[in-house]
């Protein structure tokens, strides 16, 4: 048999099984969208206009202070800001390690890097580390992964970043360890962690602002992992910050078999005050769809892997977002929201970073730094 032969018999039998597999399937009928039902509803229920959403967005920033316990936070100090060391990096930036007064009692250190090519006044960057115990060297690139290289990877792209270090870490490890929080909530009992951190990282805003080669007008914020959530845990404290991205922030209160986990009796503990309401299955009045939604209408990214932890619950946060860009169509700006699901796990992968930092390149240059040309 010739191969052309073959081929038309091959087309025949193909046709043959195609009408027969056809024959019994379902006629399908075009349908108008589904409407998406959600628990995230609650984020707009009874908001139906602009003006109804800016009230209950005043609600939701009432509960969120209330959440992190804001009113219990000391008096801001002078900054007293101090200059360790100061080193220049392949001849691209300077690096140098500072401190600044958060407390009248207590310094935080970090690391601030600063391009030596400026023309004019740079936009910058609070850059958030996760859960290492030396976690701002490894945002300046010096120890373990250098994917987690915030402030050198943003300072080769013309940034000013300042990467403070997480208040029981660095310089200020406690003696019962890394991340042990026992000794913050015997000083302030009425406190909370979040409300520490979020408090300090705004302190570093300060400090930005306080350079001359920074645009105080052009400050974003950055994380992965406990970055990551406090990363919009500050973008919804600090209307300074104009973009914002997440990475891995975690999961949240609702839909989450672990959330006793943001109030654990021992170690790192997020809202100690929360801990008898969620042992009794209560949660707070305020979830982090909401607290998210606080940002809007400044820039927001939300890079997540559904597959970074339980998988059902990391899949509800396409849901959450969803809801979240409802209201950034309500505050006319949906072009500063977006969203991102993976499959890496619990990671800050190369797309990733280079998705994070396009959105501070969009968010934060000028629209020439981003624009696109014909070949001449």
């Amino acid at each position: 048999m010739n191969r052309t032969v073959m081929v038309m018999l091959t087309a025949i039998a193909a046709a043959a099984w195609l009408q027969t597999v056809r024959a019994d399937e379902p006629v399908r009928k075009r349908s108008d969208p589904p409407v998406i039902r959600s628990s995230w509803d609650d984020l707009l229920e009874g908001v139906d206009t602009p003006e109804d959403w800016q009230a209950r967005k005043q609600v939701l920033r009432r509960r969120y202070l209330e959440l992190i316990r804001d009113e219990y936070k000391p008096e801001k100090p002078p900054l007293d800001l101090k200059v360790h060391e100061e080193v220049t990096v392949d001849g691209t930036y300077v690096r140098k390690l500072i401190s600044y007064n958060v407390e009248a009692d207590e310094r935080a250190h970090a690391y601030l890097g600063i391009p030596l090519e400026r023309n004019g006044r740079l936009p910058g960057i609070v850059a958030l580390h996760g859960t290492f115990a030396q976690g701002k060297s490894r945002a300046a690139g010096l120890v373990d992964n250098p994917d987690k290289a915030y402030l050198d990877h943003l300072c080769r792209r013309g940034y000013v970043v300042i990467a403070p270090e997480h208040f029981v870490s660095g310089h200020r490890i406690p003696p019962e360890g890394p991340y042990d929080t026992s000794r913050f909530y015997k000083k302030h009992p009425n406190w909370t962690a979040v409300g520490k951190f979020t408090y300090e990282h705004s302190i570093a805003i300060d400090v930005l602002q306080s350079l001359d080669e920074v645009d105080g007008e052009r400050i974003g914020a950055l994380g992965h992992s406990l970055g990551g959530h406090g990363t919009f845990f500050l973008a919804a404290y600090d209307e300074r910050v104009k973009a914002a991205a997440c990475n891995c922030g975690a999961s949240f209160f609702r839909h989450n078999p672990k959330v006793e986990g943001w109030s654990r009796d021992h170690w790192y503990v997020y809202f100690k005050p929360i801990r008898p309401g969620l042992l009794r299955g209560e949660l707070p009045p305020i979830d982090f769809h909401e607290i998210i939604a606080l940002i809007a209408p400044r820039a927001f990214l939300d890079v997540s892997g559904l597959n970074d932890g339980n998988p059902l619950t990391q899949r509800q946060r396409i849901l959450m977002n969803l809801k979240i860009m409802d209201v950034y169509e309500l505050e006319g700006t949906p072009e500063n929201f977006a969203f991102f699901a993976h499959g890496r796990g619990h990671s800050v992968a190369h797309e990733s970073r280079q998705l994070i930092y396009g959105w501070m390149d969009t968010h934060l240059k000028p629209a020439a730094a981003t624009a696109t040309k014909l070949v001449e």
